[in-house]
C-alpha cells in the first residue's frame, strides 16, 4: 500500500530565531519512501541536517521574524502488515542486554522509574516475563488513563499521569515505558505518522502520533497503550528516551504557533 504523509506547521517569530526541527521520517524507513519527505520553509533559509545520538534526522535552521512556515509531503511504501505479534518473546536478563539497550532501563526526563519501581513491582512482579509481562503493563495503561487533547500538557511526566489518570498519547507511552524499564525491560519513546488506516475514522484533526518500542528476544517490538490493538501504517519519525529527546521542533526564543495541520492518508488507486 501507499500512504501520504506530510504537514504544514507555522509559527510566529518576534525576532530571529534558531529553530531545531526533527520532522522527518526515521532514516530505517528510508528504503520506502516514494516521494521525498525533505521539508521546505516559507521564507526560503538554509537548512542543514545532522543525524543525532538516537540516530534520528535533524533539521537545524534561523528563521526571520515574522510567519515562518515549515512543509513537507511525502509518499511512502508500507506493507500493509499490522504491528508484529510474538507471543513467545522473552525477557533477557540484564546481564545478558546489549549494552545499546542499557539507557533504556534508566530513568529520564518523563519517565520516574525511581517514583513508580514499588508500584511497578507491585503490579507486574508476579506476571510471566517477556511479551504477556509487556502486554499486561500496555493493558493496565490503556485501561488507567482517560485519552483526551484537553488533557494534554508539555510538562506532564509518567508519574502524574500515573496520578492523574488522563493525558494523550504521549502520556500512555511515557508510563507503559517507565513501567517496562521498572520491570528490567528496556523500552524507548518513538513517535511518528499513525494515520486511521484500517481503522474507523476518528473525527479529531491528525495529529502526530506516540508509542513504545520494548527490546525481547534479541529484538524491538511496538506496542501502543493508547490504542491497544495492532495497527497498520505506523511509519516512525524518531526515538529515544521519551518526549523530550524526540521533540518535533525546538525554538530557541519567543514564538506563536500559528498553524499545525498534519495528514496520513492511504492512497487508493
Amino acid at each position: 500500500m501507499k500512504v501520504r504523509v506530510g504537514f504544514e506547521i507555522a509559527y510566529t517569530f518576534q525576532q530571529t530565531t534558531p529553530l531545531l526541527a526533527m520532522l522527518n521520517i526515521h532514516p530505517s524507513r528510508e528504503k520506502d519512501l516514494i516521494v521525498s519527505d525533505r521539508i521546505t520553509v516559507e521564507p526560503h533559509v538554509p537548512i542543514s541536517v545532522y543525524l543525532d545520538g538516537f540516530g534520528n534526522i535533524c533539521s537545524r535552521m534561523t528563521a526571520p521574524a515574522g510567519d515562518f512556515t515549515l512543509r513537507t509531503n511525502a509518499l511512502v511504501a508500507d506493507s500493509g502488515e499490522p504491528d508484529l505479534y510474538a507471543p513467545d518473546a522473552v525477557q533477557i536478563a540484564v546481564e545478558d542486554l546489549p549494552d545499546d539497550t542499557l539507557v533504556y532501563l534508566l530513568g529520564s526526563r518523563y519517565c520516574e522509574t525511581d517514583r513508580l519501581s514499588e508500584t511497578a513491582w507491585s503490579l507486574f512482579g508476579n506476571t510471566a516475563p517477556g511479551w504477556s509481562r509487556v502486554q499486561a503493563i500496555v493493558d493496565y495503561v490503556h485501561h488507567r488513563i482517560n485519552f483526551g487533547y484537553r488533557f494534554a500538557r508539555p510538562t506532564k511526566s509518567a508519574y502524574e499521569a500515573y496520578e492523574e489518570q488522563q493525558g494523550v498519547c504521549r502520556d500512555f507511552a511515557h508510563l507503559a515505558v517507565t513501567l517496562c524499564r521498572c520491570m528490567n525491560i528496556p523500552a524507548r519513546y518513538a513517535t511518528g505518522y499513525l494515520g486511521d488506516i484500517g481503522v474507523p475514522k476518528d473525527p479529531a484533526p491528525m495529529d502526530f502520533s506516540a508509542w513504545m518500542e520494548v527490546y525481547l528476544g534479541g529484538r524491538w517490538y511496538t506496542f501502543d497503550a493508547r490504542h491497544n490493538k495492532p495497527r497498520i501504517a505506523r511509519i516512525v519519525m524518531g526515538r529515544g528516551r521519551d518526549a523530550s529527546d524526540v521533540a518535533l521542533t525546538n525554538v530557541f526564543g519567543p514564538s506563536y504557533l500559528k498553524t499545525f495541520n498534519v495528514w496520513t492518508d492511504e492512497v487508493v488507486e
